[in-house]
């Protein structure tokens, strides 16, 4: 009996555990680096030969844009774009410039290591 007991206490728990994360409004995900960074693993090969970005590509790029819902996150964004172009070998840039267009996503700013992240808006 005991034992019944317990099992069913510890399944109320888990029950209102469940119901209070349920009932809890979800956090606003700030746009990360590793965000940035996930979502364009997939165009690597599209951002080193040119061609036609993957459909894995393109989804990683709608997918940030549309996490981009701030202008905090689409600085953040800019500058994780910046910082990596410039740490990944083999990136040519015009291939990053048009990637966008490839797949269908318009951003306001030209895609440059020139860039003046803060002036994305």
């Amino acid at each position: 009996m005991a034992s019944s007991h317990s099992a069913l206490l510890k399944l109320a728990v888990v029950a209102i555990t469940v119901c209070m994360a349920l009932t809890t409004p979800l956090a606003e995900a700030a746009m990360t680096c590793g965000t940035v960074t996930k979502g364009l693993a997939p165009c690597m090969g599209y951002l080193r030969s040119g061609g036609a970005p993957s459909a894995a590509c393109c989804n990683g790029v709608r997918s940030i844009k549309g996490m981009a819902a701030t202008k905090g996150d689409r600085q953040v964004a800019c500058n994780c774009l910046k910082s990596a172009a410039s740490k990944v070998s083999g990136i040519k840039l015009n291939n990053a410039a048009f990637l966008p267009g490839k797949c269908g996503v318009s951003v306001s700013l030209p895609i440059s290591r020139r860039t003046d992240c803060s002036r994305v808006g």
